[in-house]
């Protein structure tokens, strides 16, 4: 059975391990550029700390700037101040900072270094496509990030890979430019050294990059059972991830500046219902050309089994909206028995 300790150990876990082998990685390629191994050693470690403190410092600041979205003053939107104020405090949280993200596709998402300095921001396609029960699930799956912290985490991880693709790309065309630009003159080994470096840099991008979207992943089924036991009602969610996939798939520039941070990765809704719509005559059971919600969960669950969406779900930032359906429809039917504690919130994860 899940606990928030197995959540708070992955997380540690993966700052750990992605550290380490950021430590490494530095390490192996001054190691290969030939310096005296005591400064490399030292220079990798303050380097490892400088890029993930950089990252937690400006991490936020970049989500706000890329995202432009709007401060709520006090008193601007009623509902929306009064709901998240009830839920903060029946969750023992400060109260976030409320933002508006003028934008019509629907999604939301927190952000911040702390939680009491934490920012909570819905799209405006949120607040209108979706009713006031969904929109209150949305909420408290926004602050079960904030209770869990994990956004902070992912605020900080999602540096390394990032780094680590760059430092690739830079060291593989350095490296050709050296052997094309020695060509013909005194070969050294400088273009190979590169290249080793360049295949290093793209590994360590492969691992890190894998690391952290496992755990972003997982933090997303934590908070979804988070929002079902805040709200009392799974149905609530259920019912607000199937709008906000669907909005998000048809939507012509859906935004993907905070896409780890999002409720739902933009990118992934459309690939989703895209392979679900290429396949519509094979779902369509009625065969009235519309897919109705049972034969659209269908649909989803199948898409969600095949080996090639599995493979490709190993690179996504959120899991399958079916499987995040999935285990809101577990916790409800726990709830209907009677038997669900509040001991059991995350025993579905």
């Amino acid at each position: 059975m899940a606990r928030l300790s197995d959540l708070k150990l992955a997380m540690g876990t993966s700052i750990f391990i992605a550290s380490f082998i950021f430590g490494l990685f530095i390490f192996a390629i001054l190691f290969l550029l030939q310096l005296d191994l005591t400064s490399g050693l030292i220079f990798a470690l303050l380097a490892t700390g400088a890029f993930v403190l950089l990252q937690y410092l400006v991490g936020p600041t970049i989500v706000s700037a890329t995202t432009h979205l709007h401060y709520v003053q006090p008193g601007e939107n009623p509902w929306l101040e009064s709901t998240v104020k009830e839920l903060a405090d029946k969750s023992g949280l400060p109260m976030p900072k409320l933002a508006i993200v003028p934008n019509n596709t629907p999604n939301a998402f927190t952000y911040g270094r702390t939680a009491s300095s934490a920012t909570l921001a819905v799209h405006e396609g949120l607040l209108r496509n979706l009713n006031k029960d969904e929109v209150r699930g949305v909420i408290a799956h926004e602050l079960g990030h904030i209770k869990h912290k994990d956004y902070i985490v992912i605020t900080v991880l999602a540096a390394l890979p990032m780094i680590a693709y760059i430092v690739a790309q830079v060291a593989f065309r350095a490296g050709m430019f050296s052997g094309y630009a020695r060509r013909g003159r005194d070969k050294d080994n400088s273009g190979v050294i590169l290249l080793v470096i360049g295949v290093i840099s793209f590994v360590i991008y492969i691992i890190s990059f894998l690391s952290v979207m496992r755990l972003s992943r997982l933090r997303e089924h934590y908070a979804d059972s988070y929002s079902a036991y805040l709200t009392g009602s799974p149905r609530n969610l259920e019912s607000a991830l199937s709008k906000i996939t669907y909005g998000l798939s048809i939507a012509p520039n859906a935004a993907a500046e905070a896409r780890t941070f999002y409720i739902e990765d933009p990118a992934m809704a459309k690939q989703e219902i895209q392979m679900i719509m290429e396949n519509k005559q094979e779902y369509d059971l009625d065969h009235d050309g519309v897919l109705d919600e049972r034969e659209l969960q269908l649909a989803m669950e199948k898409e969600a089994k095949s080996t090639w969406n599995q493979l490709n779900s190993l690179f996504a930032t959120h899991p399958p909206t079916f499987k995040r359906i999935l285990l809101l429809r577990e916790i409800e039917n726990e709830m209907d028995t009677g038997k669900y504690t509040t001991d059991r919130v995350y025993a579905h994860v």
